[in-house]
C-alpha cells in the first residue's frame, strides 16, 4: 500500500511538472533589469522614442530598463547584440524599418539570419517623412515640385543621412513614381545632411517629421507633404503625398520592439499587452504625437505580418533601382 501511494505520488509529480509552465514565467516577469539595445547614436528619433517607452516600462514593471546605445553599419551592430543574446525577455531590440525590412535587401549578408534571429512584440510608433525643400525653390506643391523636376532632369539635388536608409528609398520612389530625374546626395548622418538642405547646397530632402519639425515651423524650411497614408497630427496642414499628386503613395519609418528569437511566447505577449497599454495613455501619445510619431500598438502576430510586407516592399524597389551597398 505504502509503495502504491508513493507511485501515485510520483506520477502526479511528474504530471504536475510536464504541465506548461509559461505563465508562471509571464507572471514574475521582468525580475531584474532590462536592457533595451538602441542600435543607433543618442539624440537621433529611434533613440528619443525607445527613451520615451523605455520610461513607462519602468514605471509599469517597476524595474530599470537601461538603454543601450549599440550605433554603427546601418543599426547592424546593435541588432546582431541581440540576435545572439540570450532570449529570456532581458533583452530587446528597439528596431526600425531600416533594421528590420530594408538591411536584408539592401547588403549582400547580415551578421545574423534576418528572418529567424528576432521575435517581433509590438510595433510602437509610425513615422512619416517629411518631404522638405530649400526656401529658395520656387515650388510651392508637390505638383509644382515635380513640373520643376521634369523641366530640370539632373540639375535638382536631394540629399540623405546615407544611402539605403528610409528617406532615401522614400526620394526613389517619389523619383520612380514622377519618372523624374534628380540627383541623391548621401551625407554621414542626417545632421550633414540638413545642413545642407538649410544652405541651399541641395534643394530637397525626405526626413522623419521628429528631426524636420523645428527647421519647418521655423520657416527655414518649406515642407511639401508628408509621406504616410494619413495627416500627422503635429502638421495637420500638411498634405500626404498620396492627396497631393501620386494616389497610394506611403512610405513611412517606423520603431518597434523585438527580442531575440525563442524568447517565450508569453513573456512576448505580456510585453506587448503592456506596450498597448502605455500607448493607450494620453500623455504617452502626446509626447510621441509632439515628436511627429502617430503611436501604434500592435500583436506580435500583426508586427511580424507588417516587417514582412515592408521588407517585400522595400525589396521591389531596391531592385528596380538598382540600389546596393556591401
Amino acid at each position: 500500500m505504502i509503495n502504491r501511494r508513493i507511485a501515485i505520488s510520483v506520477a502526479a509529480a511528474l504530471a504536475l511538472g510536464a504541465l506548461p509552465q509559461a505563465p508562471a514565467l509571464a507572471q514574475s516577469y521582468p525580475a531584474r533589469p532590462v536592457t533595451l539595445v538602441v542600435p543607433f547614436p543618442p539624440g537621433g528619433g529611434t533613440d528619443t522614442g525607445g527613451r520615451i517607452i523605455a520610461e513607462q516600462l519602468g514605471k509599469r514593471w517597476n524595474q530599470t530598463v537601461i538603454i543601450d546605445n549599440k550605433g554603427g553599419a546601418a543599426g547592424m551592430i546593435g541588432a546582431d547584440i541581440v540576435a545572439k543574446a540570450k532570449p529570456d525577455g532581458y533583452t530587446l531590440l528597439l528596431g526600425n524599418i531600416g533594421t528590420q525590412a530594408i538591411n536584408p535587401s539592401l547588403y549582400a549578408k547580415l551578421p545574423y539570419d534576418a528572418d529567424k534571429a528576432f521575435a517581433p512584440i509590438s510595433l510602437i510608433a509610425e513615422l512619416p517623412l517629411a518631404m522638405m525643400v530649400n526656401p529658395a525653390v520656387p515650388a510651392k506643391s508637390v505638383a509644382e515640385f515635380i513640373t520643376l523636376a521634369k523641366a530640370q532632369p539632373g540639375k535638382l539635388t536631394y540629399s540623405s543621412a546615407g544611402a539605403g536608409g528610409a528617406p532615401h528609398l522614400a526620394a526613389e520612389m517619389f523619383k520612380d513614381q514622377t519618372n523624374t530625374f534628380i540627383l541623391h546626395v548621401p551625407y554621414r548622418g542626417g545632421g550633414p545632411a540638413i545642413a545642407d538642405l538649410l544652405a541651399g547646397h541641395v534643394q530637397l530632402s525626405f526626413m522623419t517629421v521628429l528631426e524636420a519639425s523645428g527647421h519647418i515651423k521655423a520657416g527655414k524650411l518649406r515642407a511639401l507633404a508628408v509621406t504616410g497614408d494619413k495627416r500627422v497630427p503635429a502638421f495637420a496642414d500638411l498634405p500626404t503625398l498620396s492627396e497631393s499628386a501620386l494616389p497610394g503613395f506611403n512610405a513611412i519609418s517606423w520603431l518597434g520592439l523585438l527580442a531575440p528569437a525563442g524568447t517565450p511566447q508569453d513573456i512576448l505577449d505580456k510585453i506587448s499587452s503592456d506596450i498597448r497599454a502605455i500607448l493607450a495613455d494620453e500623455s504617452v501619445r502626446a509626447r510621441l504625437a509632439s515628436l511627429g510619431g502617430v503611436p501604434r500598438a500592435t500583436t506580435p502576430p500583426e508586427f511580424a505580418k507588417l516587417i514582412a510586407d515592408d521588407k517585400a516592399r522595400y525589396a521591389q524597389i531596391i531592385r528596380s533601382r538598382k540600389i546596393s551597398i556591401e
